[in-house]
């Protein structure tokens, strides 16, 4: 987990790895370039993209809620 000026986050490759769906980043960045991750409903293709509480991430047809308390 990071912080910047606005709070905490979680990049989009590093959440995928921590739930499991991608083993590596290399992994976690071909499932995301390839269209089959969204965030908050839309198809997200930035790796890097910064997850933050409460934004809901869809892959592999599951949903998933960001909570960053969980991860720290």
């Amino acid at each position: 987990m990071k912080t910047d000026e606005t709070g905490p986050y979680i990049e989009l490759a590093d959440f995928l790895k921590v739930l499991g769906l991608a083993a590596t980043g290399g992994q976690a960045k071909v499932l995301i370039r390839s269209g089959e991750v969204k965030v908050n409903g839309e198809v997200e293709k930035r790796v890097r993209r910064k997850l933050r509480n409460n934004y809901a991430v869809s892959c592999k047809n599951n949903e998933y809620k960001v909570d960053l308390s969980k991860l720290s």
